[in-house]
């Protein structure tokens, strides 16, 4: 999949393409049913399966207030948008000064002068354009000047409600893991380094151990059982995400009790993979440091049998 950072860097003779345009945050099913769409009719058609997304989130520059928090920084996003087998996402700068573009322009510039676009996929409820003026209805408008035609997609269902990306970010703000799941067709992970200042050195000898900050979405407070990635390897582990109250003064952390553990080569820069399976209990705080222990325990108990089952469910079967 190629990856262009710009208009200017799309080859002139790149051919005719068959385009979705959004945010993708997260990249949930949502956006899953759109893209496998695409790609069938680009290989219809004889053309490029291509996603134009905007790099930063456009609430981030427009409205900087809400903090917006992503599911998927830009760097995973486009991990998974590789494994959609998309021939080329254009990840197009957004600046106050892109936000003023007008439907026409962007779809004269972008869709045909660009890409040279013979269909364009968009859900129901895509708006574009300066001040979000462009509709649907307006895309396929401008789509018999320009000469592409445009798809619409009804939302896809997850129980009684649409998926989309402001609903998997409050499933995960609240800790459901499982209905994350079930909209974003994966576990929800985060990627992080060690936290700074904790002693990592070559070899790491301790069980537990923190995450650095992370400035997007973590799932809420409490007690999971996740799988850590550190580096090449794999631990299955107990997570604590919160502020420790009963050690006294708030001190959030991402802090993993590993087990099964077994020294590894640990610095501040080594890649971290957090996957986060089940939600065991709020954090809360305990009348001393022995009844935080004894609930570690439990805990734990908890998280060996959710992952004796998965043994047991994902072993390979005899005949």
């Amino acid at each position: 999949m190629k990856v262009y950072r710009s208009l200017a860097e799309i080859p002139s003779d790149f051919g005719a393409t068959v385009v979705t345009i959004g945010n993708f945050d997260g990249v949930h099913c949502g956006h899953q049913t759109v893209i496998h769409e695409v790609i069938a009719r680009a290989k219809a058609l004889d053309a490029k399966a291509v996603l134009v997304t905007l790099d930063p989130h456009p609430t981030r520059v427009l409205r900087p207030e809400r903090r917006l928090q992503l599911i998927t920084p830009t760097t995973v996003k486009l991990e998974l948008l590789q494994q959609t087998g998309l021939d080329a996402v254009v990840l197009l700068p957004f600046t106050s000064e892109f936000a003023k573009t007008s439907a026409k322009d962007f779809c004269t510039t972008v869709l045909r002068d660009a890409l040279h676009a013979v269909e364009v996929h968009e859900g129901e409820n895509f708006r574009f354009g300066s001040g979000t003026e462009a509709d649907t209805q307006s895309l396929a408008t401008l789509g018999q000047t320009l000469g592409f035609t445009a798809k619409t997609f009804a939302p896809i269902a997850s129980g009684r409600a649409s998926i989309s990306s402001s609903r998997i970010r409050q499933a995960i703000a609240e800790g459901n893991m499982t209905a994350a799941r079930h909209m974003l067709g994966r576990e929800f992970f985060v990627d992080s380094t060690p936290a700074r200042g904790r002693g990592y050195g070559t070899k790491y000898a301790v069980p537990t151990i923190n995450l650095a900050a992370y400035e997007d979405l973590m799932p809420a407070h409490g007690v999971y059982v996740t799988d850590l990635r550190i580096g090449d390897e794999s631990f299955e582990g107990v997570t604590n995400v919160g502020n420790r109250p009963t050690f006294g003064a708030d001190s959030f952390a991402v802090e993993t009790y590993l087990l099964r553990f077994h020294p590894v080569d640990l610095t501040e820069e080594t890649p971290l993979r957090m996957t986060f399976h089940k939600r065991l209990r709020e954090e809360r705080k305990f009348p001393s440091p022995e009844d935080l222990k004894a609930q570690i325990f439990r805990d734990v108990a908890k998280a060996e049998r959710w992952f004796g089952l998965r043994r047991l469910f994902h072993a390979p079967h005899t005949s």
